[in-house]
């Protein structure tokens, strides 16, 4: 009787401890997983005041340079040498898109120098000096430095829970990156697959990242607790069409004329002003960048005078309205956005290239159905080349289908989107060879190491 007692006894036991570690282990997912949920609520809620902040501004320079047409004269010649002075001084990793910043954090060796593209006090200046561009006019967005901001916050928030002990002990500091900056591009558009395409698609590129569910969990929260503070309503609302005839023909023409755009986009972007200059200019516009920012002002002041503030700021109000079939586009005003993203990206400031690039491409699309006389589905056209110059400029074809796609709601033609897209960026590629974004990522990964030898070779010296 004492012997069934006694192996009663530590059956139950045995049963109660390992209910216990059960527990201790179930407790402590259940920790990991708030911890992970409050770092994709910062970035989601970063992504928010950097969205109203954009807005703002944007609203305020249409109402400035409305009211006051000199306004563009003084505050792009006057602004942009300002900020390029300001970022230069104070936040130097931050200039351009962010996610060529985000790209070479993910392939720098782990060690000291691995956040130093990141880090979370310099990258939150991004987002005033990006406020200040677009108060200014500057043809720039918000969503590419979303996705640098996103990867500093989620890297800073992981740092500091794996310093106390709190959580993240398994995810190494790519896995945060990656989640934190695809968690910024789907709270920025309000698109939470696309976060996860772009992650997959972009930042995987040449990239060994190990796919943990909590990244895939970090993105789509940081979409999601977007979607439920601001709706589930797309970027662009208001699109409505379907297919078109000869729809084939239609995707493949706008295709190539997105692909060979995008294409030289991008190569100019990779370049610089000084690749395009006279040789005897070169020098002295690579050593006065301030200079530079200031004859950019005075271009970008012109072209947005010629076309009545149209290639001021991100050209959301115009692609919008390209979509709902409500806007007409100024004959050349593709080109003039074309150029004026160029030059700004040019100057060195804060701002990125998505929203601008959608814009062109909308303009093109309609500049295509004018020329051909197109009565019906103009907006089908707007939205085709809307994806090809997007994935033309990024070659991210799937991104760039899934972007548009949520963004404006148009599901019913995914598989066009997609054959524009793929085919535009293989176009894209015969006049830039690499993504540009991963050409300039490889360019932020060679600064910071030959920046990190010659503190080495500084520290021998004094030594």
């Amino acid at each position: 009787m004492n012997t069934d007692f006694t192996t009663r006894y530590r059956i139950l036991k045995r049963k109660t401890i390992h209910k216990i570690r059960q527990t201790q282990r179930l407790s402590r997912k259940t920790v990991a997983f708030a911890f992970l949920l409050a770092g994709a609520a910062m970035v989601a809620l970063v992504s928010l005041l950097f969205a109203h902040m954009a807005d703002f501004a944007l609203e305020q320079n249409a109402l400035l340079v409305k009211k006051y047409p000199w306004f563009a004269w003084v505050a792009l010649p006057l602004g942009l040498p300002l900020i390029v002075w300001l970022t230069r001084r104070f936040a130097p990793y931050t200039a351009g898109s962010g996610i060529p910043q985000v790209l070479a954090s993910l392939s720098l060796p782990y060690g000291a120098q691995k956040l130093r593209l990141i880090k979370l006090g310099q990258t939150m200046l991004k987002i005033p000096f990006t406020f200040l561009g677009m108060l200014a006019g500057a043809s720039i967005g918000r969503e590419g430095p979303s996705v640098q901001v996103g990867a500093a916050v989620m890297a800073a928030w992981g740092a500091w829970c794996k310093k106390h002990n709190l959580a993240f002990k398994g995810m190494q500091e790519n896995d945060l990156i990656a989640a934190g900056a695809a968690g910024g591009l789907a709270a920025a558009f309000n698109a939470p697959l696309a976060g996860v395409v772009f992650a997959i698609e972009e930042l995987g590129r040449g990239v060994m990242l190990r796919w943990e569910r909590q990244i895939f969990i970090g993105v789509l929260a940081a979409g999601f607790i977007q979607v439920a503070i601001q709706g589930n309503n797309p970027y662009f609302s208001g699109f409505h069409g379907t297919q078109l005839n000869h729809m084939l023909a239609w995707v493949l023409l706008c295709g190539l004329i997105c692909g060979v755009a995008g294409g030289l986009f991008a190569r100019l972007l990779y370049k610089g002003a000084a690749a395009f200059a006279p040789e005897r200019w070169r020098g002295l516009i690579r050593r006065h960048p301030v200079l530079l920012a200031a004859i950019i002002g005075l271009l970008l002041a012109a072209i947005g005078t010629l076309y009545q503030g149209q290639t001021f700021g991100t050209g959301y109000h115009e692609a919008s309205g390209a979509l709902r079939r409500m806007y007409e586009a100024p004959a050349g005003v593709a080109l003039a956005k074309w150029a004026a993203t160029v030059l700004s990206y040019w100057a060195g400031i804060p701002g990125g290239i998505f929203t601008p690039s959608l814009t062109v491409g909308a303009m093109l699309g309609q500049h295509i159905a004018d020329i051909a006389g197109l009565q019906t589905g103009i907006n089908v056209l707007v939205l085709i080349c809307m994806t090809a110059f997007l994935a033309a400029a990024t070659q991210s074809p799937l991104t760039a289908s899934v972007v548009v796609m949520e963004m404006t709601g148009g599901q019913n033609l995914l598989f066009w989107l997609l054959i524009g897209a793929i085919f535009a960026s293989q176009v894209s590629r015969q006049f830039s060879p690499k993504p540009f974004y991963h050409a300039a990522g490889a360019r932020y990964r060679q600064r910071v190491q030959e920046e990190n030898a010659a503190q080495q070779a500084v520290s021998k010296e004094t030594l």
